[in-house]
This record gives C-alpha cells, structure tokens and sequence, in this order.
C-alpha cells in the first residue's frame, strides 16, 4: 500500500495474498496499524499529496488525481479531517521552514493524524 497508494485499495486481494478472509485481514490489519485499511491507505494519499502541494507546481485537483483520489470533494474532506485545514490554503501558505529539514524529519513531522491519534500522542 505504501508504494501503490494510488492505485484503488482491493481488500479481497490483498487477503488472498495473506491467505485470510476480508474480515480477518481487515481485523488484523486495525489490530496492527490501528486503523483500517483504506483509514491507512487515504493517510497515505495524504501524506503524499501534503508534499506535492508544498511544491506548489500542481493544482489541488491534479494532485487529488496524482495520489489515486476520484473525487475533489472527498479528497478534500478528508484532507481537511486529518490536516486540519484546506487543501487550497495548505498549498497557498509559505513552507520554506521545512526546506532546511531532512525529508526522512519532514515525513515523520508531517504526517497527518487523525484527532484519536493526535489525543493519544499528548497523553503518553
């Protein structure tokens, strides 16, 4: 999933693949990764157009379409949900602090999380 987040997420084949059920590999795969697995396939999305839109050479809906998402509007929405601002204002605001940081820091510092992420984090 990390390399072909843009590819449609097939549930059944990746279960045919781990030799599980849907159910079991979905089960499994929230008890590993804490979330779902098209929760961590659009986390994923995200995380990639997060960095496309810090190059500011694409438009909202051409990365929307570059990290496999079909629709602006739930691309959007849901970017809005883990970011927590529009995808157009992230691209519009400045980033040149994050330029002087190692992208192996960058990911790690920038990857959306979703608010049960983010409250767990602050408490442990």
């Amino acid at each position: 999933m990390d390399r072909d987040y843009a590819t449609p997420l097939d549930v059944p084949a990746l279960a045919r693949v781990a030799l599980m059920s849907s159910g079991h590999f979905s089960r499994s795969f929230r008890a590993a990764f804490g979330e779902t697995p098209y929760g961590y396939l659009m986390t994923r999305r995200i995380e990639r157009a997060k960095a496309l839109l810090r190059r500011g050479d694409l438009s909202v809906t051409e990365v929307c379409f570059a990290v496999g998402c079909t629709s602006l509007g739930s691309f959007s929405s849901r970017f809005t949900e883990l970011v927590g601002e529009s995808p157009s204002s992230y691209r519009a605001r400045s980033h040149e602090e994050a330029a002087a940081i190692p992208a192996c820091v960058a990911r790690v510092r920038t990857r959306p999380v979703r608010n049960g992420e983010a409250e767990r984090a602050r408490r442990t």
